[in-house]
């Protein structure tokens, strides 16, 4: 077995969550733009994080839930997801994005992972309250890739990381196996590989037995 551990917005997902939820309050462009000065490692994801979520204080819960609905796979990724779980590895998604649009867009999909560790909006009186909180908030991912490793019992030699984006660099740093997809210039130097579909990432789970070729 090994530990299969994907980023979620701009990886299994070519969704923004954030924007989505922007979109509901008219603070699309705001956010994209924050989203982008983290992603490439001009602002620590903790501030930029805090100063999206704020853009969303106010927000209706059926707003909210119909910018999660709008969140989906990427193209390929639910059926590499389903073929790494026949093989019998513990897939897990580590995101600093929100659990609810992961689980939304999973549901819609029909797959499951073994492992999701996301952050959470809170909300008061039926609104979001501009306010986040979660692991991944302060946390990091390596921090996170670590300890579920640990809780495996799973060697680090025997984790395998994707992902895009700065806040992903944590984990691609010390995974056994770093892959970017579609990564931004700053984390590109980290990966050990890098792919641009998820077909492609599917061959190179096959090149390293990771999966069997179909």
């Amino acid at each position: 077995m090994r530990l299969v551990a994907f980023d979620f917005d701009g990886t299994l997902s070519d969704s923004e969550m954030t924007v989505l939820l922007g979109e509901q309050m008219g603070v699309a462009d705001r956010m994209a733009d924050i989203t982008e000065r983290a992603m490439n490692d001009e602002l620590s994801y903790a501030e930029s994080l805090r100063e999206r979520a704020s853009l969303l204080d106010g927000l209706e819960r059926e707003r909210a839930e119909a910018a999660f609905g709008q969140v989906r796979l990427r193209e390929g990724a639910a059926e590499l997801v389903d073929r790494l779980n026949e093989h019998g590895h513990h897939t897990a998604i580590l995101t600093g994005g929100f659990e609810r649009g992961v689980e939304r867009a999973l549901e819609r999909e029909g797959v499951q992972v073994d492992t999701i560790v996301a952050n959470r909006l809170p909300m008061k009186g039926g609104r979001l309250t501009g306010g986040v909180e979660g692991p991944l908030v302060e946390g990091t991912k390596d921090e996170a890739l670590e300890s579920l490793a640990a809780d495996l019992d799973v060697p680090m030699d025997r984790t395998l990381a994707v992902g895009d984006g700065a806040n992903d660099l944590p984990m691609l740093e010390v995974a056994g196996l770093s892959i970017g997809f579609l990564p931004k210039d700053a984390v590109r130097p980290a990966c050990d590989v890098v792919v641009s579909s998820m077909y492609r990432l599917g061959r190179v789970l096959e090149e390293r037995r990771i999966l069997d070729a179909e």
